[in-house]
């Protein structure tokens, strides 16, 4: 872990719910980082919970701002990129697909344009999703090198951005010498979500307010895992890429395929924590088109990186219940986000 010590990061969607915990992490590693990123959307919000201004320099701007971004990492001289800003959410895309195209897309061609003309870049690490595939409904976990695509404005911008991120790679940054790779991620959950239209989230605000969760799709299946799993293979990738830079590629990083589980059997585990929560299964409007069935294949990131799942899911949905259950109690978000990742990092693998 001495690695990450006295490393200049660049971090965009640092206020984000994914950023703020990777913000975090790498501060106790040691690392020097600069955020890059809109204000925070959600009222409460984890980046202002855990005062992250205090351990990461905070730059609140659109990374669709090409001139913007490119002075930020002129003057922060990143030697690791981590690039999470996005329009993240389905719904959304539906509702506003220039902004989805335009933040996903090119906000992430102004980011590689940008560090492919300062010299002291090795590193970048692209954050995409598990919904880049073209999902025909088969049943089979996806690999790497299957077919791209996207029924909805969200998943389609970012399989496009992963072509983006191959173009790049081969025609700029490589010859550069600088290692980029793309993360495909499965469904994230832990504590401090409060998005709009995410499963655990909409559970917490319903149950906490002794109101009834709203279910469209009970049998939906996807591959849970918590919010440090993935982060753990952001960090493995870019410290495999600053050695082996040939390891640039794209990588799932998701449980393995048969751990992959209902939206209603992760629900019913959940509830657990809050006893008198009440859920309706099926009983409210659709909604946009959603795959029935989505798992990824971690071969790769497995036999290239050492990365596998440490939490199970029966683990993910107790610290993650335990986390907001804690702190509706007055207990800190810092406090129980540091003591998820000291037990994270002291799971056997």
């Amino acid at each position: 872990m001495n690695f990450w010590h006295g490393k200049r990061v660049l971090l965009t969607g640092h206020t984000g719910f994914k950023g703020s915990w990777l913000g975090l992490w790498l501060s106790r590693l040691g690392a020097e980082v600069t955020g890059i990123s809109l204000s925070p959307v959600t009222q409460p919000n984890l980046f202002t919970l855990l005062s992250s201004d205090a351990f990461l320099d905070s730059r609140i701007l659109d990374v669709r701002d090409a001139s913007s971004v490119a002075k930020i990492v002129k003057s922060c001289s990143p030697e690791i990129v981590f690039h999470l800003a996005a329009q993240p959410l389905v719904r959304d895309s539906y509702q506003d697909p220039i902004n989805t195209y335009s933040t996903n897309v090119q906000g992430t061609v102004n980011v590689l344009d940008a560090c492919r003309e300062v010299e002291s870049c090795r590193v970048i690490v692209v954050v995409t999703t598990d919904k880049v595939y073209h999902n025909p409904g088969d049943s089979f976990p996806f690999r790497e090198t299957d077919a791209l695509g996207g029924h909805d404005p969200y998943s389609a911008s970012k399989a496009a951005c992963e072509i983006v991120v191959s173009s790049y790679r081969e025609a700029f940054l490589k010859n550069r010498g600088i290692a980029v790779a793309s993360a495909r991620a499965g469904n994230v959950i832990g504590g401090g979500d409060w998005s709009r239209d995410r499963l655990i989230p909409d559970a917490v605000r319903a149950w906490e307010g002794s109101g009834s969760l709203h279910v469209r799709n009970p049998q939906s299946i996807r591959p849970w895992q918590h919010v440090l799993d993935p982060l753990w293979g952001y960090l493995e990738l870019a410290r495999s890429l600053w050695d082996c830079p040939q390891l640039s590629d794209a990588y799932n990083f998701g449980p393995n395929p048969h751990e992959a589980a209902t939206v209603r059997e992760v629900i019913e585990q959940a509830c657990l924590a809050f006893p008198s929560g009440t859920t309706v299964w099926g009983e409210v409007d659709q909604g946009p088109h959603e795959a029935s069935w989505l798992a990824l294949d971690n071969t790769r990131a497995r036999t290239r990186l050492g990365v596998k799942p440490r939490w199970t899911l029966e683990k993910c949905l107790s610290q993650t219940m335990s986390w907001y259950r804690k702190y509706y109690e007055g207990e800190s978000a810092g406090s129980l986000c540091e003591n998820d990742i000291d037990a994270f990092e002291l799971t056997e693998i």
